[in-house]
């Protein structure tokens, strides 16, 4: 029992990067979804344990387009690449990811961009 008392510890204590190889070596090699291993991740380390890491990447979702639809679609095919059809798919179905593991400054960037053309943007 002492042992199993020790691997919870353990666990509990695991870092945000630490957590995510752990997740990453079940799914890989076992065929686990790791869906209790995200909530220890969130949980974070019980008792004062090491300071949270801090975020490094970040991802710009469209919440929704605001009042000037044409100037967020024009806008979502110039920051993403892709072709006007496919701007425009990814406006309709806000919320949708615009850009996903983006540094700090680009995701801030591009929430301005997508702000002053009028969406609703948020970072997570």
């Amino acid at each position: 029992m002492a042992d199993l008392k020790d691997f919870a510890e353990q666990l509990v204590n695991l870092t945000v990067k630490e957590v995510n190889e752990l997740a990453t070596i079940l799914k890989d090699e076992y065929g686990i979804e790791p869906a209790a291993a995200a909530a220890v991740a969130v949980a974070g380390p019980a008792g004062g344990g090491e300071a949270e890491e801090a975020q490094t990447e970040f991802d710009v979702i469209l919440k929704a387009a605001g009042g000037s639809k044409l100037a967020v679609v024009k806008l979502v095919k110039e920051l993403t690449g892709l072709g006007l059809k496919e701007a425009k798919g990814l406006v309709d179905d806000a919320p949708s990811a615009i850009k996903e593991a983006v540094t700090k400054d680009e995701a801030e960037a591009l929430k301005a961009s997508l702000e002053e053309a009028g969406a609703e943007v948020e970072l997570k």
